[in-house]
């Protein structure tokens, strides 16, 4: 494999994943030596996260030393994100314009602790949106530093929910914009959009549809044009 064959997301996903394993050694071992070999995989990673998003190692490797500080409990794993597809009556979905990125997307949240994932869709778009609505079943499970959502280890739970009240109302820290769609009249630009929206808008219409996940690859560390 030669140097043009490697993308920034594979690299992200190595220096995450060399991160992780650094991150979870620190947090299990008091052995001087092998905190220093850890240590180490954290300089390593954040020299090759540098080459993928342009900043600076020592300050990438200083993020995971303080996390790891702070309280990781265990192992180092990605975190979870609540995502809610919202559907009404006249077949539109709910979408919202992130105030951070000015990307369009479904109402998403981190996971709370002392809810259960689909307690927290509902919550994240009542408090996004002012939509009341009320979760029908997951729509998927997708990897997120896999699929390109991410610079970060992340797993994203998205639920298919059916809107049941409230009026659009903007948190007006979180959420630039909002409305609802038909495939026919979208907002731009909207994040990853050939991975989900498709999918979403099928379960609006109340098709039958299949869980969405990533299926396992014949070679983890391969993107799939290099496999």
């Amino acid at each position: 494999m030669s140097d043009r064959d490697v993308s920034a997301q594979d690299l992200l996903r190595w220096s995450e994943a060399l991160a992780g394993i650094a991150q979870t050694g620190l947090a299990f071992s008091e052995v001087t030596f092998e905190r220093e070999r850890y240590e180490e995989i954290l300089n390593v990673a954040g020299e090759i996260k540098a080459r993928a998003a342009a900043g600076d190692p020592a300050a990438f490797v200083d993020e995971w030393m303080t996390s790891t500080r702070e309280g990781l409990a265990g192992y180092a794993t990605p975190k979870i994100a609540i995502g809610a597809v919202v559907g009404n009556d006249a077949g539109e979905m709910l979408m919202i314009q992130r105030a951070d990125s000015g990307i369009w997307l479904y109402p998403t949240g981190w996971a709370d602790v002392g809810y259960s994932a689909a307690e927290v869709a509902e919550k994240e778009v009542a408090e996004e949106t002012g939509i009341v609505c009320e979760a029908i079943r997951p729509l998927g499970v997708f990897d997120g530093l896999r699929l390109g959502f991410t610079r970060i280890p992340l797993y994203s739970i998205v639920f298919h929910c059916r809107a049941v009240g409230g009026d659009l109302q903007a948190h007006p820290h979180e959420v630039a914009d909002l409305g609802w769609f038909t495939p026919d009249n979208l907002p731009t630009p909207i994040a990853s959009q050939d991975r989900w929206l498709d999918l979403a808008f099928a379960a609006v219409r109340g098709e039958s549809i299949d869980v969405y996940f990533d299926k396992p690859r014949p070679n983890v560390w391969l993107s799939p044009d290099q496999e």
